[in-house]
């Protein structure tokens, strides 16, 4: 979810700007999240270990802040692992920040809770969206939501986050195009 241009400089007020290399892990499974990030530039994937198939579970661009949000706000060991998908430009705020910032500014914490609830809602429709309809139907819908995901985010990782083969999403790839 982009961050609204009014709190915008709130956000650039909180943490530190750090830059991390492609691939960096910035959360493991099982460790607790004790960091919320603003990208700046770059990409990152939120993703489940499932018995060694990786899934991709949601990905971040720049303007949007990003967290496992479970652990981060229940200060429990993550389900899922944060990864750089390309080299990234982060503002990094701490839990104990953010808190401060929510008491200090008076609607930043509803803010706050309408990421949370539109990652809520993104979860839903991923699940709902992987029992209820096909590969194909998916993929239109990442097309027409998302459109910006596809020149950023490699081919595997969208096909794990579709929950198809890279070998599968190639041919919907090229029908979508034929039609």
């Amino acid at each position: 979810m982009k961050i609204s241009p009014e709190l915008l400089d709130t956000f650039l007020q909180l943490g530190e700007i750090r830059k991390f290399t492609r691939k960096f892990t910035l959360l493991r499974e099982g460790e607790v999240s004790r960091h919320a990030y603003f990208v700046e530039s770059g990409s990152i994937r939120l993703w489940y270990n499932n018995d060694g198939a990786d899934i991709s579970v949601k990905f971040f661009l720049p303007g949007e802040l990003c967290a496992s949000m479970d652990s981060f706000y229940h200060e429990a060991p993550s389900k899922y692992e944060l990864e750089t998908i390309t080299p990234c430009v982060l503002r990094v705020a701490t839990k104990p920040e953010i808190l401060q910032k929510m008491a200090e500014m008076p609607g930043f914490d509803d803010y706050i809770s309408s990421v949370m609830v539109h990652c809520m809602a993104d979860y839903q429709d991923l699940f709902v969206g992987r029992i209820g309809k096909p590969p194909a139907d998916r993929y239109r819908a990442l097309l027409k939501d998302d459109p910006e995901i596809l020149n950023i985010v490699p081919l595997h990782y969208i096909a794990s986050y579709l929950g198809i083969t890279p070998v599968s999403l190639s041919r919907i790839r090229r029908k979508t195009q034929l039609s």
